[in-house]
């Protein structure tokens, strides 16, 4: 494992200059540029027997049966593609040339011929930071083999364990117990560690077979690239079994506390982001397969490794659509919930106003100042109930509106009673003449057959 820092004081941008005739592209001596961080890179060959050794970054192929794999891990952090690029440039180029660079590290799905060698990438476009992004890109020929991964990918690599914690019956240190001895026949683990190790979909000390050719590598990469998908599902189901179970322990503040930290819709969001990343596999691996299949150099037991790893991918998509399921329905549950919190405060409000809607009546009423509307002129001899004629003239105008709202449904009502009563006149005029027609026909055919 090697690791390369650059000095952040110098950072410089790439220049592009446009290669002359004379002088070809590998042969040009690219400025380097110089970033800040972390870029994680091994090297390894492979002698076709089982064995494999570290080898200088030089990018070379093998010879014969020998093989080469060279991986990079860009950082998973807040940074933008130009700055992978940027990464990759530095260390690849030369002897790579620049559209081999930016084929392996371009957003979306792609598998085709660049420059002889078989590239295939499944880059989900998103922020690099998220835990459910993940990005895998590949450069294969008949020698060698270029990886580009973000991020750590769990048992990519062949390193040795110098003891497991699987060889021995473990005591777990619990939070009420922290003694932190060491039991006679077992080694004590903690409590977070034994909880990873049981959400994973894999060990990570299995063994891993050393790949005696390229095809076995290039499963090995794609087996587990898949395995870190799963481990990101299986982690996403566990988390969201502890949500439901708080949810059906927990009340008022807890359902109002995820409903206002929008955790269920960011949830969803997060299943979309890997959808969209198991969705590129889907489509990517098949042609991955086609394409190596016509090569001799890539056995047949691989191809129908990869033809498995293609109906894993499958199951997990429909996995993770169920799961999608789940997370609408406990969204839709919590809506629900608060739809019924909003109707229970109308519910007290509707109350309130009930009660005060007499005393309002009552003060409304005899509250007013009739004086001045017309045949309420209190001192006219002729003219002495002014405020029995006010309380008329209210309902008639009371009338008159429920009239106007409900004019709609009384119509409705007396067309269906007319349509209803025309059809029972029609049906009686013509049971008449049907009747008539057959006693008529009965004294004409008497002696014979009834005529159909």
């Amino acid at each position: 494992m090697e690791l390369i820092q650059e000095d952040s004081s110098n950072m410089e941008d790439v220049e592009l200059a446009e290669p002359s005739e004379s002088s070809p592209l590998r042969e040009r001596n690219f400025p380097k540029t110089q970033f800040s961080g972390f870029v994680r890179r091994w090297a390894y060959i492979f002698d076709g027997n089982g064995n494999y050794y570290s080898k200088d970054w030089d990018l070379s192929e093998g010879r014969g049966k020998e093989f080469c794999w060279y991986h990079l891990e860009l950082p998973k952090a807040n940074q933008n593609i130009s700055i992978s690029a940027k990464y990759l440039i530095d260390v690849l180029c030369p002897p790579l040339k620049l559209q081999d660079i930016l084929s392996l590290v371009s957003n979306g799905s792609f598998c085709g011929y660049v420059d002889g060698a078989l590239v295939f990438r499944v880059n989900s476009p998103g922020p690099a930071s998220s835990a459910y992004i993940s990005r895998l890109a590949a450069r294969i020929t008949e020698n060698s083999v270029i990886t580009v991964s973000l991020g750590r990918v769990p048992r990519l690599g062949f390193s040795k364990t110098v003891q497991s914690l699987l060889s021995e019956i473990p005591v777990v240190d619990t939070p009420r117990c922290r003694n932190g001895e060491q039991r006679e026949g077992g080694i004590v683990i903690k409590e977070h560690v034994l909880e990873f190790l049981l959400t994973m979909n894999h060990s990570e000390e299995a063994d891993n077979p050393v790949p005696n050719s390229v095809s076995n590598l290039v499963i090995h990469v794609i087996d587990t690239f898949v395995d870190h998908l799963q481990d990101i599902v299986t982690k996403l189901e566990s988390e969201l079994d502890s949500v439901e179970l708080e949810l059906d322990r927990g009340g008022f503040a807890l359902k109002k506390e995820m409903l206002d930290d929008r955790r269920f819709p960011k949830m969803h969001l997060n299943l979309q982001r890997l959808l969209q990343v198991i969705a590129h596999g889907e489509q990517i691996f098949p042609r991955v397969k086609e394409k190596c299949s016509s090569k001799r150099w890539f056995a047949q037991e691989d191809v129908v490794s990869l033809e498995e790893l293609i109906g894993r991918m499958r199951r997990l998509k429909e996995n993770v659509g169920f799961i999608a399921n789940r997370v609408t329905a406990i969204q839709a549950s919590l809506d629900s919930w608060q739809a019924e919190q909003i109707n229970r405060k109308l519910y007290y409000i509707s109350f309130l106003s009930i009660v005060f809607l007499p005393l309002s009546v009552i003060t409304g009423v005899f509250g007013m100042n009739v004086g001045g509307v017309p045949w309420t002129m209190q001192r006219s001899p002729d003219v002495k109930d002014g405020f029995r004629n006010v309380m008329l003239l209210c309902v008639v105008t009371l009338l008159a509106v429920l009239l106007c709202f409900s004019f709609a449904s009384l119509y409705t009502r007396f067309n269906t009673w007319w349509n209803r009563k025309t059809f029972k006149r029609s049906w009686s005029l013509n049971r008449k003449s049907f009747l008539k027609r057959n006693s008529d026909g009965i004294l004409q055919d008497k002696g014979g057959y009834f005529r159909l």
